[in-house]
């Protein structure tokens, strides 16, 4: 497993498993076969509804906490209501502190918010912190307004929407840039588009594990959602071989800077 250095020194792995869409009750068995497979990595969120399963299934593998990554998403709005949430996400993933907590999208008052991830990261609560679903101009006013720089930026981005000039000004200000979707939920016809089907043949790899190879080699990192232990497999399996520059270029001419989602662009 590759890893990304935060502008905060912590270390990231730079493939996960993202979970959205698994209820509670099926995510501590996905959870479970992940780590078994060698996950480090878990995406999860207030909003999922599954973070007491992710942390049931921690738990119950034993797996040393340091070993982990944890990555959890909140919605609330303001201080107060921040730090309340993190003591909720705290509680319900079993853990005494997260490794990553974003801010799952632009909420009200993003900037209370934010000033609860700083003191909650000061207190131990929280390794990093960051925003997700955010675009350059809020996290400038961000930066103006409080002198901290986020340690990860999460926005949708796919071989559909490269986000080439969002993803520029995170590595200007030192900012990690993570993919949501690395596959578009499969939407827009990536994993049948003839030219990464034909980089696949090259390579002996599948499209999907062409796609995550791309964003391992952009600096990005992906939290690739699925279910299936054959996916979660084949996801890892990325690790082995390298896209030559010429290839790269070529899939940075499948952007069509569209998202598919209509939000999150």
């Amino acid at each position: 497993m590759e890893e990304v250095t935060l502008n905060n020194g912590v270390k990231m792995p730079q493939l996960g498993l993202g979970t959205y869409q698994i209820s509670n009750t099926q995510v501590k068995e996905v959870v479970s076969e992940a780590l078994k497979l060698g996950y480090r990595h878990l995406d999860t969120a207030d909003y999922y509804g599954n973070e007491g399963g992710v942390g049931a299934a921690v738990k119950a593998t034993g797996i040393k906490r340091s070993e982990l990554f944890l990555t959890s998403k909140l919605t609330s709005s303001g201080y107060q209501a921040t730090l309340k949430q993190i003591d909720r996400s705290l509680m319900k993933l079993q853990t005494d502190y997260l490794d990553l907590m974003l801010i799952h999208w632009v909420i009200p008052d993003y900037q209370g918010t934010y000033q609860a991830l700083i003191d909650a990261t000061k207190a131990g609560k929280l390794r990093a912190w960051g925003l997700s679903n955010f675009q350059p101009q809020q996290i400038e006013a961000l930066i103006a307004e409080f002198g901290v720089k986020p340690a990860v930026l999460q926005n949708q981005m796919h071989i559909l929407q490269q986000q080439k000039a969002t993803r520029a000004y995170t590595v200007r200000e030192g900012i990690q840039f993570e993919s949501w979707a690395p596959f578009g939920e499969g939407l827009g016809g990536m994993l049948t588009n003839p030219t990464i089907q034909a980089l696949g043949q090259k390579y002996g790899k599948t499209p999907a594990q062409i796609i995550l190879r791309f964003l391992i080699q952009e600096k990005v990192v992906a939290i690739p959602k699925t279910a299936n232990p054959i996916h979660m497999r084949e996801n890892l399996a990325i690790f082995d071989f390298q896209l030559s520059s010429a290839d790269i270029q070529i899939l940075h001419q499948l952007d069509e800077k569209r998202g598919l989602f209509g939000w999150g662009d």
